[in-house]
C-alpha cells in the first residue's frame, strides 16, 4: 500500500493516449480518491485520442488536462495493482504485485462512435476492481 494507506492502481497501455487514459479518470473519479490512481505507457503518444477525449466528456470527466506518461519501473513498484491493456511484456514484473490484463479494443484511429463501447467497459471493469479494493 501507499504512504497514505490507500491501494494504489497503474494503468498501462501502449501509448497511454486511451484506454489507460480513461480507466485512469474513471477510477479517479468513481473512487472519489480513496485509491490512488497512475497510469502510463510503453511507448508513449504526443497527445491524448481526441475521441477519447471526448467519450469521457460525454458522462462528464474531463481529461483535457492529461498528458501520455512513460511507464516507469518506479510507477509500478509504487501500485499495488497494475492493470495492462495490451502492452504485452514491456510492463516491468515485481514479485507480490497483483497483475491484471484486460482485452480491450484499442480506440487509436476510431471515431467518438466506436470509442463509447470502450469506454463502457472499462467502466465496468473499473467499479469491479473498486468493489475488489474498497471492500464495505
Amino acid at each position: 500500500m501507499t504512504s497514505d494507506d490507500r491501494p494504489s492502481v497503474l494503468f498501462v497501455c501502449v501509448h497511454n493516449a486511451g484506454r489507460s487514459q480513461m480507466a485512469a479518470a474513471w477510477l479517479a473519479h468513481l473512487s472519489e480518491g480513496r485509491i490512488e490512481v497512475r497510469s502510463a505507457g510503453s511507448a508513449p503518444a504526443d497527445a491524448l485520442n481526441p475521441a477519447v477525449v471526448e467519450a469521457m466528456a460525454e458522462v462528464g470527466i474531463d481529461i483535457t488536462g492529461q498528458r501520455p506518461k512513460l511507464l516507469t519501473t518506479d510507477a509500478v513498484e509504487a501500485s499495488d495493482v497494475c492493470v495492462t491493456m495490451g502492452c504485452g511484456d514491456t510492463c516491468p514484473f515485481f514479485p507480490g504485485k497483483r497483475y491484471l490484463d484486460w482485452e480491450l479494443p484499442d480506440p487509436a484511429g476510431r471515431g467518438v462512435d466506436a470509442v463509447r463501447p470502450i469506454r463502457d467497459g472499462i467502466r465496468e471493469r473499473v467499479e469491479a476492481l473498486i468493489g475488489e479494493l474498497l471492500p464495505r
